[in-house]
Formats: C-alpha cells, sequence, structure tokens
C-alpha cells in the first residue's frame, strides 16, 4: 500500500513542474518548451543526486547532520577546479571536453573520499571527531584555493570563479544524458539495498550480528555518495547544505527513516524545492535572488537547529 504522504508529495512535486513548464509561455512554443525540459530534467537529477546521496551518507556515518559537503568533499571539488585553471591556463580549461573532465572529476572525487573518510569510520570515531576532520579538510583545501586565487592571473580567476558557486540558471546540458545515467544506475542500487541500509543503520554491531559485511557496505556507499557528489557539484557547482534540508524536510513528513519511504519521500522533496524555487524565482520574482543562495541559507539554518537540538540531549 502506497504511503498518503507519499502520494501527497507526489503530487505537489508533479504540480511544480507542471507549473515551471507552462507559466510565462510565449514566443516559440516548441522552442520554448524544449528548453524547459532539458531545464527540468537537470533540476530533478541534481535534486535527487544531493538528496539520495545525503541519506546514504548519514546512514553509514549514523549521523543524522552529516552531509558529503560538510565532510569538505565540496572544497576538494573548487581546489581541483582552480587547479586546473592555474595549471593549464583559462582559455585551455574552458576548451576541455566536458564529458572528460567530468569522469575525472567522479573518479578524483570517489578515490580522496574514500582516502578521507573510510578510514576514520572504520575505526569507529564519534560524530564530533567527525565534524572536526571535516572541517579541518575543508579549511585545508579552502586556503589552497585561496593561495592559488592570489597568485592567478585575473582573467583565469574569473574563470575558477564561475564554478565556484552553485548556479541553477546555467546547467550544462552536454552532461545531462552521462549523469542522469548515473543517478539512475545510484537510484537503482539504493533502493535493491533499501533494506540493507536499514540494517545499517541499527549500527556497527547489530549490522555485523545480522549478517551485513560492514566495510564492503562502507565502500559501495561511500563511491556511491561521491559520485553522486560529484554529479551535482559538475552540474551545478558546490552544495552545503542543500541535501540536508531535503532530508530534514522529508523526515518531518513522512516521520520516518525506513528506506523504502524516506528515499521516494527525499527525492519528491528535492523536486518540489528546486522546481516550485526555481518556478518562483525565474518566472514571479524575475530573477530577483537566486535559487542557490536561498536554499543553501535555509539548509545552513537547519543545520544549526540540528546541531543545537543534538546538544541539548
Amino acid at each position: 500500500m502506497i504511503d498518503r504522504r507519499l502520494v501527497f508529495l507526489g503530487a505537489l512535486a508533479l504540480a511544480c513542474m507542471v507549473a515551471f513548464m507552462t507559466i510565462g509561455l510565449r514566443g516559440n512554443l516548441g522552442f520554448v518548451l524544449s528548453l524547459r525540459a532539458i531545464k527540468l530534467i537537470a533540476l530533478i537529477e541534481v535534486g535527487i543526486a544531493i538528496a539520495v546521496s545525503t541519506v546514504v551518507f548519514q546512514t553509514v556515518t549514523a549521523n543524522r547532520i552529516l552531509t558529503p559537503s560538510i565532510m569538505g568533499i565540496d572544497a576538494l571539488y573548487l581546489f581541483a577546479q582552480i587547479l586546473l585553471v592555474f595549471l593549464l591556463g583559462g582559455l585551455a580549461y574552458t576548451s576541455l571536453d566536458a564529458k572528460l573532465k567530468f569522469g575525472v572529476e567522479v573518479v578524483a572525487l570517489m578515490a580522496l573520499s574514500l582516502g578521507l573518510i573510510l578510514p576514520m569510520l572504520r575505526t569507529r570515531l564519534d560524530m564530533g571527531f567527525l565534524l572536526l576532520v571535516g572541517v579541518v579538510i575543508g579549511v585545508l583545501f579552502r586556503s589552497l584555493h585561496s593561495l592559488i586565487a592570489r597568485v592567478i592571473d585575473p582573467n583565469d580567476f574569473a574563470v575558477a570563479q564561475a564554478s565556484s558557486y552553485a548556479n541553477f540558471n546555467d546547467i550544462n546540458s552536454e552532461l545531462l544524458t552521462v549523469a542522469s545515467l548515473l543517478t539512475l544506475a545510484a537510484l537503482v542500487f539504493v533502493w535493491h539495498a533499501r533494506h540493507v541500509l536499514d540494517v545499517v543503520a541499527l549500527g556497527r554491531d547489530t549490522a555485523i550480528g545480522l549478517g551485513i559485511n560492514w566495510t564492503r557496505t562502507q565502500v559501495a556507499c561511500l563511491l556511491l555518495v561521491a559520485s553522486l557528489v560529484a554529479v551535482s557539484t559538475a552540474l551545478v557547482g558546490p552544495v552545503a547544505f542543500l541535501g540536508l534540508l531535503f532530508v530534514a524536510l522529508a523526515e518531518r513528513i513522512v516521520t520516518t527513516r525506513r528506506h523504502s519511504i524516506l528515499i521516494p519521500a527525499v527525492a519528491l522533496v528535492a523536486i518540489i524545492v528546486l522546481v516550485g524555487g526555481q518556478t518562483l524565482f525565474q518566472h514571479l520574482l524575475g530573477n530577483s535572488s537566486t535559487l542557490g543562495v536561498v536554499v543553501e541559507f535555509a539548509g545552513g539554518v537547519v543545520f544549526l537547529i540540528l546541531l543545537w537540538r543534538g546538544s541539548r540531549k
């Protein structure tokens, strides 16, 4: 039986998509609809990638306020971008094949994520230490980013700066097919492993006692998270607290951590927030503000609230 809350979220997500496609239509309808359809697919793909990666990461780390970005993965992405611009030059960087660059980013983020996070998980460190290490990693790579920014050519810096902020108005459509296939494959894997993730959420000792190969499951989940982070950052740029906002809203609505319900709920919430928000800013407010800034601010507020509640328990 389908949960009524999921039906409600699905209807609301569908309404947001219809509104995005139809509000303010004028001119050549076929051309406008094709452009909006590409952007709509990109928004849905990015939202689902961010939402699912956050759910999986929180399950593996057993912490509901952690996101891949808090652990410094977005800082690694920013450092890699400006390092490429510094080594190749702005013109050569913009001339790089988008699909090749995307593939290298995925592999690099997956390797670095495993190298940075897996040792901490295997030693069963507590949440405070994980947060501290994540902050240190983020500060390290942001400092390296700032160092290169000070010595780089101003014209090259402008090229690197363009990839430093989340931008939902300028999505690289060349990568959409590849990114969508990766996200779809990740969704199939997560849905197939939804019951395994329920067991993993019970804790290391309980999961091992129930027959889960803990190390192999960690490695698979971290590879999945890193690939989804790479997908979202390659399309729109780095986001810090967006996934945390999606998961927090979904949990309040469905009031459960069962992955068979939480995964579709968080995916629908992501679609509602991104597509609905983009519709609001683009068609009703005349792009008077940017969606990335607003949702990141809201996600940061949610993070502080969750952190404050956790400290009071």
